[in-house]
């Protein structure tokens, strides 16, 4: 039987042989159920279909990451013209969406989201054929390689973070990793650098559900107008709580920046 090697921080892997743990039939189990998901989502076809009651591999998708791909994107590519749809029409639909923990990633990284849309615009612009005009049908439109190739990165970022689901976030990450599509290019252009970005939606995500429970309970007590002050506070600390998670690499490569600089 093959044998695979597993890493683990010094303070898990004493915290393992001190509760005698078994390592080998838990990796197992937790590799199976990760290929699985990760078989089922990149055979995934984009059907119409119920997506508040989603089957077969868009049940791994959140419902916000279900609209995205299914739906929103279809959109911008039909509006394109194009017969596929690449990671300009994800990146586009989830620019559309408006509400996703994507967004308040790329802001607190110092990256406005409409700029995002305006750059992406010029690129969708650029590459649209001339004569080119929208389409209309239901019938689903098949993934480009480019677009196939960034949800595989997807799949494998929520994988390595140890999600079971698949967040608009982690469509971020796989549209920032992929080299060739046009999406990541944009993303790269403004400075959503692939380990800066993962560092960012790990705060992200670190501190989401922490100031989301902080907010409930004011909010819960008032109207709307108490929910949407909550609300607000949510977004503005969490953006506060990324910015210093991300500010040590920032110096550290403003560091090397100046010294690039200097040598030149």
């Amino acid at each position: 039987m093959p044998k695979i090697n597993v890493y683990l921080p010094d303070e898990l892997a004493e915290a393992v042989k001190q509760a005698g743990v078994p390592v080998s039939a838990i990796c197992q189990r937790a590799l199976e159920q990760a290929v699985r998901r990760v078989t089922a989502i990149r055979e995934m076809a984009l059907v119409p279909q119920d997506l508040d009651e989603p089957t077969g591999a868009l049940a791994h998708l959140t419902p916000r990451t279900r609209v995205v791909v299914v739906k929103l994107a279809q959109e911008a590519a039909r509006a394109d013209g194009a017969t596929s749809v690449g990671t300009e029409h994800l990146l586009a639909g989830m620019l559309s969406e408006g509400a996703n923990l994507a967004l308040h990633v790329l802001r607190a990284m110092d990256i406005d989201p409409e700029q995002v849309g305006r750059d992406l615009s010029r690129h969708r612009q650029a590459q649209r054929p001339e004569g080119a005009t929208a389409t209309d049908g239901d019938a689903p439109l098949a993934l480009s390689t480019e677009a196939a190739n960034a949800l595989d990165f997807t799949v494998t970022e929520a994988t390595s973070l140890g999600h079971n689901y698949v967040g608009c976030e982690h469509l971020l990450l796989g549209l920032v990793a992929e080299p060739d599509g046009i999406a990541g290019q944009v993303l790269r252009g403004l400075g959503a650098e692939p380990r800066l970005t993962r560092r960012a939606v790990v705060a992200a995500l670190a501190g989401y559900v922490h100031l989301r429970a902080e907010a409930q309970a004011p909010a819960a007590q008032g109207g709307a107008s108490a929910q949407g002050a909550a609300g607000a506070a949510v977004q503005a600390r969490l953006a506060a709580a990324i910015r210093q998670e991300l500010q040590p690499f920032v110096q550290r490569l403003e560091r090397l920046e100046e010294r690039l600089g200097q040598d030149s």
